[in-house]
């Protein structure tokens, strides 16, 4: 059967996600079209196909343990120059993405897995493109804001494409969260230029 690999995220809904991915394209990063806008919990993993079913079980278990909660993103930041990555903060919300991630990732598990770099919830914006762009990236957004209720996360596979594919959405337990009205304009809130 081979391996796959697999990625577990809370995605950036529209228009939000929309927006921010024209955003990435724009600042030069060639990756920005197949990977769509999102939080991570699980980073690229590769495992054995025939433990999808297993990896499927064990993320309905850690999403009926969750409770639906607010994203508030605001603001950008960088992990240069350990990392050549520009992101819009997560500054509501990165409480619950911890504790989800270390579920995800629980030591009993099918996807325990060590991070190269310690967990750090965020929106990539731009990553592995030159400086000057990566400096306009973080200078352009820093105005950015968007807010939504998280009311669950969902589980992706790398094709051989490079394109990130999701195959199945995982909804929370517990009480359901109704969306706030959004306006048909609504894309979050970038600076004047």
């Amino acid at each position: 059967m081979g391996t796959v690999t697999i990625g577990v995220s809370i995605a950036v809904p529209e228009p939000h996600g929309s927006l921010l991915q024209e955003r990435r394209a724009g600042f030069g990063d060639a990756a920005a079209h197949g990977i769509p806008t999102h939080v991570t919990l699980l980073p690229p993993t590769e495992i054995d196909a025939a433990h999808l079913p297993a990896v499927e079980a064990h993320l309905t278990e850690v999403a009926a343990a969750g409770r639906p909660f607010t994203m508030r993103l605001s603001g950008t930041d960088t992990f240069r120059p350990l990392s050549p990555v520009v992101y819009v903060r997560v500054v509501e919300g990165a409480e619950a993405c911890m504790w989800l991630q270390q579920r995800v990732r629980d030591p009993d598990g099918p996807v325990a897995r060590e991070l190269q770099f310690p967990y750090h919830p965020h929106v990539t914006v731009a990553h592995g493109i030159d400086e000057a762009a990566m400096d306009r990236a973080q200078e352009e957004l820093a105005g950015y804001r968007a807010e939504w209720p998280v009311t669950g996360f969902a589980l992706h596979q790398q094709g051989d494409d490079g394109v990130w594919r999701r195959l199945r959405e995982f909804a929370f337990g517990g009480s359901a969260v109704v969306p706030p009205q959004a306006s048909p304009v609504d894309r979050g809130t970038l600076p004047a230029r």
